[in-house]
């Protein structure tokens, strides 16, 4: 079936934009995978080089990250794939050489070290790397919810609304706070920054923490029976009724 859907898709899309669209899938899907892990450029690369995985430059990350690498290597995809089957694994497998070798990716690592996965939960490779970057396989499960780039402000203030359950937030923000399982310091305060009205998420880094906010949710005790695609369905639901009272008053 997937080769007929390919077969068909090819006589209404051409390789070049087959191309560009996987370049900019395989952008979202890095730029997301770092913000989830709240990880630089750098992880990756430190990674592979100490482990020998194989090689790819903070550069190459970068421009991937940005949709502006539009010839990668083979070994680029060789050093991803590998990295991510060693995270994979767990880190169990790697703490007493990168506790040696390399303390500080160690302590990187240990705050956020998420996989690639399938819908079978299978580690991404490098082959299942490069078929999205040439646009012949979709992004996996949980990195594409196509938030749209005008959908930040009004799903932002949907979740403050809805985490609070229309409380303020000097009310709410210990019991939120103790519910969001983001353990750096940096994202913990960009979280209740956004609860507490002072700024929006912007789309992509609703991407990168949509997973961490449908925890958030089920520890407070909501639903967790339509996943983080419902949670995301249920802020949108609400961001259109609060948008809809505001126009009306």
């Amino acid at each position: 079936m997937a080769e007929l859907n390919i077969q068909a898709d090819s006589v209404t899309k051409g390789y070049r934009e087959r191309l560009t669209e996987g370049r900019w899938a395989m952008a979202h899907l890095v730029h997301v995978w770092h913000e989830r892990n709240g990880w630089s450029h750098k992880v990756l690369p430190a990674l592979a080089e100490t482990l020998d995985l194989g090689r790819v430059h903070n550069s190459q990350i970068s421009n991937l990250r940005n949709g502006k690498l539009a010839s990668p290597g083979p070994e680029v995809f060789l050093a991803l794939g590998q990295a991510n089957a060693v995270l994979h694994a767990g880190l169990e497998s790697i703490r007493a050489r990168l506790g040696e070798v390399h303390p500080e990716l160690l302590e990187v690592l240990a705050a956020g070290a998420e996989p690639l996965r399938n819908a079978r939960g299978e580690a991404l490779g490098a082959g299942d790397l490069l078929e999205i970057f040439v646009g012949l396989a979709p992004l996996p499960p949980g990195f594409d919810w196509r938030i749209e780039a005008d959908e930040g402000a009004s799903l932002s203030a949907a979740l403050a609304e809805h985490l609070c359950g229309g409380q303020s937030w000097r009310q709410c923000r210990d019991q939120v706070m103790a519910a969001y399982p983001a353990s750096k310091s940096q994202r913990r305060e960009r979280f209740a920054e956004v609860m507490a009205g002072l700024r929006d998420y912007s789309a992509e880094e609703l991407d990168g923490e949509l997973l961490d906010l449908h925890a958030t949710h089920q520890a407070l005790g909501g639903s967790s029976r339509s996943g983080a695609e419902g949670f995301l369905a249920e802020l949108r639901q609400k961001a259109k009724g609060m948008t809809a009272g505001t126009q009306g008053t």
